[in-house]
């Protein structure tokens, strides 16, 4: 970052907090509202919060750092569209403010969980989470608390519900915080994050009792709650955090949890042991039909994994097992019996360069269709590169032996390759498991002197 640019930046993060203290002054000495206060100064310290989460320097994940701007300019335009409509005549349109405040949520979860984890590579999975988490807990919240709210409150029951879901989004926003601070203390990152989240929420359940109980009224000190809680959020993002490695457990708990009430509450429903309001039920059907896109990607994501585990240990030539594999069998064996044979070709490259490598290619096709063909169960046979093989055989000495002398019978009789009769032969070296480190120096030390002496077979010993 240039030296002009990170100034201006500097400038930017003093503006906002400068914007916010003259909000607060201003509010405590006027005690009326006035659209330059209310409106232009109130949501332009949120728009410029918005701007310093943007422009937050490049060793955020960038993912984090468009969420969290993303999340609170919704929350600007929301606090925005609702002071003009105090305001003035020509209303904007009503739904705008809700709609903006309930994309704030999902975007602050999904925001703050990148911000303060060790994530840097994108997973749909994780805003697949988020969604589920904000509607599975939002449809409990409906369900539990809606009804005796409704006789609290004015309105119709989806504003009442939007009005309830609004803090405890801001409950489950404080509860993660407080869990990965706790994973990682002593960083100034997640204590701001923290400390924002807190007042924001604090803020939301003042608004909510007063709501209530005595009304709430326009354009008081204690909304300025809101405005220090967006800005402790923007300006985490400026400072350095730790990794909470806990966080995708605590993140898939939560998701099985919103998942289970979801699941629960349909079903109270469906069997009407209990009147559940519509406006649950909608989150509740929204959550459960999202945890059944979730299983379907995650099952894809699984058998995708199994299958690149599975190609990054076969050998695409012969379909043999790799080295990889090969050498991850020599380490299961343990100090377990068993037998390593090396075998290397005699005459292959004779027919390589005669035939050319589309030929030498068939023919280790061929021979690895033959060895494959006296592999007992339980061993497993793999090409090592070139025309090398290995093979693990557990048990005694002896099945090891026999498994040896099986592959080498193999190649007595001659091989047809593109219309040539082709000859090869191999050689062996045979080493008996004794749990050593040792195990593939001796096997092929033992399958150099068998090919010295022209092939055939040759045991390492001491």
């Amino acid at each position: 970052m240039a030296i002009g640019t990170a100034s201006s930046y500097l400038k930017l993060r003093v503006a906002t907090f400068v914007a916010l203290a003259l909000h607060i002054a201003l509010r405590a000495v006027i005690h009326q509202s006035t659209p330059f206060l209310d409106l232009y100064l109130y949501n332009g310290v949120a728009i410029l919060a918005a701007a310093v989460a943007f422009y937050s320097p490049i060793f955020n994940d960038h993912l984090a750092r468009l969420a969290l701007s993303a999340a609170i300019l919704f929350w600007a335009i929301g606090s925005t569209e609702t002071t003009w409509n105090s305001f003035y005549s020509t209303p904007l349109w009503s739904q705008l403010s809700d709609l903006c405040y309930i994309f704030f949520y999902p975007l602050v979860l999904f925001g703050l969980i990148r911000a303060l984890t060790a994530h840097r590579k994108f997973r749909a999975m994780e805003l697949l989470d988020v969604i589920i988490i904000t509607l599975g807990f939002s449809s409990l919240i409906g369900a539990l608390f809606l009804k005796n709210a409704m006789k609290h409150f004015e309105g119709t029951p989806t504003t009442v519900f939007l009005s309830i879901v609004y803090p405890i989004g801001d409950v489950i926003l404080l509860a993660i915080s407080l869990i990965i601070v706790f994973v990682q203390p002593r960083a100034i990152r997640s204590a701001l994050f923290l400390l924002g989240i807190a007042i924001f929420t604090a803020t939301d359940l003042y608004f909510l009792y007063k709501s209530a109980t005595t009304g709430y009224a326009f354009a008081q000190l204690s909304d300025d709650g809101w405005l220090i809680g967006i800005a402790l959020i923007a300006e985490a993002l400026w400072h350095h955090g730790g990794d909470a490695q806990m966080s995708e457990k605590i993140v898939s708990a939560a998701t099985s949890f919103a998942m289970i009430f979801s699941g629960a509450i349909l079903t109270l429903s469906a069997l009407k042991r209990a009147s559940i309001p519509s406006a649950a039920l909608i989150p509740a059907i929204a959550t459960v039909a999202l945890a059944v896109l979730r299983l379907t990607v995650a099952l894809q994501e699984a058998r995708s994994a199994s299958t690149n585990l599975e190609l990054s240990r076969i050998d695409e030539l012969t379909g043999l097992a790799n080295r990889r594999r090969f050498m991850s069998e020599i380490a299961l064996l343990g100090a377990d019996a068993g037998t390593i044979l090396l075998l290397d070709l005699n005459g292959f490259k004779t027919v390589n360069d005669s035939l050319g490598h589309e030929a030498g290619d068939k023919l280790l096709r061929q021979i690895s269709l033959r060895f494959s063909r006296v592999i007992p169960h339980g061993a497993i046979l793999a090409r090592l590169g070139g025309d090398e093989f290995g093979v693990v055989v557990p048990g005694s000495e002896r099945q090891g032996l026999e498994v040896a002398m099986a592959l080498s019978s193999t190649l007595t009789y001659p091989l047809i390759i593109e219309g040539h009769e082709v000859q090869v032969g191999v050689s062996i070296g045979r080493v008996i498991n004794d749990g050593s480190d040792e195990l593939l120096r001796r096997a092929d030390t033992a399958m150099y002197e068998a090919k010295r002496s022209g092939g055939g077979m040759v045991l390492w010993k001491p």
